[in-house]
């Protein structure tokens, strides 16, 4: 992974936000990772919650909410549920990594 360029993938990143239909927060480099971590997490939240909402509101017969929706919803979900539990695993091997280094 040494030799992929971060803003490369910054790059595909916020373009594959886009076409998805998430607004990009802006970039602040010299932001803490926990804030842009917590951000993440909450977007994610936001996504299945949204999710769970058309979903119900289809059971229930509303009209305003399409089976096409319902499904783009969720699967937009399982999509950014997966990508972050991705991310959490590196996060996890990255730690062990520098747990395992000797000083």
């Amino acid at each position: 992974m040494s030799d992929m360029n971060v803003n490369q993938v910054l790059a595909q990143m916020r373009a594959m936000s886009i076409e998805a239909g998430v607004k990009p927060q802006p970039s602040d480099t010299s932001g803490d990772f926990a804030a842009m971590l917590k951000q993440s997490i909450d977007a994610v939240n936001n996504t299945q919650q949204t999710a769970s909402a058309m979903a119900k509101s289809f059971e229930m017969g509303q009209s305003d909410v399409s089976l096409a929706e319902v499904m783009i919803a969720s699967q937009k979900a399982s999509v950014s549920f997966q990508a972050m539990l991705q991310v959490r695993n590196k996060l996890v091997d990255a730690y062990k990594d520098v747990m395992g280094m000797s000083m």
